[in-house]
């Protein structure tokens, strides 16, 4: 009823515009993975500002180290604490970040013009857009598009295809002349083909669940990082300023890690599959070594090890989730895959509460490395859930 087959390639026109970009496109997909480099570089920038900022605008002594004054909120007058204007460090940093966030904001809007996908705009009926979009592309790298709106129209015809499994739901351009009931019936129709057949049933469950152990376990560590590093570094005697230069050391390789990530994807003997396995379970163990040791050279070594590769994991699953998955189904696929990680990011800080006395971290070594064998636990579950995903030669058949 809401469904239609692909028609073979072989009954349309191949524009030279069209067909080169296919072959373009298909050879730069670790461009794809590739922009999650941004992530590691706002998180070195963040990290730097914090370095200027916190350590020199921050309460003596400070909470990391032994007799840290205590919020003027909650003394007796009279009492030494922290004041608002002795520990405006923080709060520069805030000011500084939200600065930056509004800045991008309105250069994302105003300054950078992106393009939605020509193939999600001709699934959801929208051929003119489609065209334009192609037009756009084509003007930018100095070519002239061929593509017509009969080419798109082309695709509601009845063929079967012998090229491609992909249902064009909503029959092009005629579910826009839908009622709202129907439309409706699509959507579920939509996000039913997510669980049609055991194979995609099978990738939908273990990507939902790749992303829920990674924002777990990442975010976890990475709520807890500032003050398990805190106190590691005060009970060696390492200052505050020494902790916050740290974070720099320890994201900088992120980058690297996203790099290596993006070069990994085209190798065959690898791929993504394996890239994720391996990347995932050296992020866990590193997590896991790092609670059993304590010293200047561990605390940055083990940290930079474990970024590193959560940078190169997080890369290659954010550009392969939208591949595996079939046009009609993409943007819902990777939303809901999203959604499941972003939930269980905000769990993980709630589920980590059971395992901390109730006066909070404190130096309390035994409750810090409890938090660290959750988050190495749970992280390792991205090992199990990747190595159960189909293998190399499946992964992005789906977006030919």
């Amino acid at each position: 009823m809401f469904s239609r087959r692909f028609p073979p390639l072989s009954t349309f026109p191949k524009p030279p515009f069209l067909e080169c970009s296919l072959i373009v496109l298909q050879s730069r997909r670790f461009l794809l993975a590739l922009l999650s480099i941004f992530q590691p570089i706002g998180v070195v920038l963040t990290c730097a500002f914090a370095y200027a900022y916190i350590p020199k605008y921050s309460c003596q002594p400070n909470f990391s180290e032994d007799g840290a004054l205590p919020s003027c909120n909650n003394v007796a007058s009279g009492t030494p604490c922290c004041t608002k204007a002795s520990n405006m460090g923080w709060r520069y940093l805030m000011f500084t970040l939200g600065g930056i966030t509004l800045t991008v904001f309105i250069l994302r809007f105003v300054v950078f013009r992106f393009q939605e996908s020509p193939k999600f705009l001709v699934y959801r009926g929208h051929d003119a857009k489609a065209i334009a979009v192609l037009e756009f592309i084509a003007k930018y790298n100095g070519r002239s598009c061929t593509v017509s709106r009969e080419t798109f129209e082309a695709l509601t015809t009845e063929h079967e295809s012998i090229h491609s499994d992909t249902e064009l739901l909503g029959s092009g351009a005629k579910q826009l002349q839908l009622s709202l009931f129907k439309k409706l019936q699509l959507e579920f129709v939509r996000y039913g083909l997510l669980f049609k057949g055991w194979q995609m049933s099978r990738l939908t469950l273990l990507v939902w669940l790749t992303y829920i152990c990674d924002f777990w376990g990442f975010t976890l560590a990475g709520t807890y990082l500032p003050t398990v590093l805190a106190i590691k570094n005060g009970a060696i005697k390492l200052s505050l300023q020494f902790t916050y230069r740290s974070y720099v050391y320890i994201y900088l390789p992120g980058i690297v890690g996203v790099l290596l990530g993006g070069l990994m994807y085209n190798v065959p003997a690898v791929g993504r599959k394996y890239t994720m396995v391996i990347s995932s379970a050296l992020m866990a163990t590193s997590i896991f070594i790092f609670s059993a040791v304590n010293s200047e050279a561990s605390n940055i070594g083990l940290n930079v090890m474990e970024y590193f590769f959560q940078s190169m994991f997080n890369a290659v699953l954010y550009g392969w989730t939208p591949e595996v998955f079939p046009a009609p189904v993409r943007g819902t696929a990777c939303g809901l895959a999203s959604f499941w990680g972003r939930l269980f990011g905000i769990i993980a800080p709630l589920s980590a509460q059971h395992v901390i006395p109730a006066a909070g971290l404190k130096g309390d070594m035994t409750a810090t490395n409890r938090i660290l064998y959750l988050a190495g636990g749970i992280t390792f579950g991205c090992v199990l859930t990747t190595l159960l995903l189909p293998g190399n030669k499946k992964l992005g058949k789906q977006s030919m």
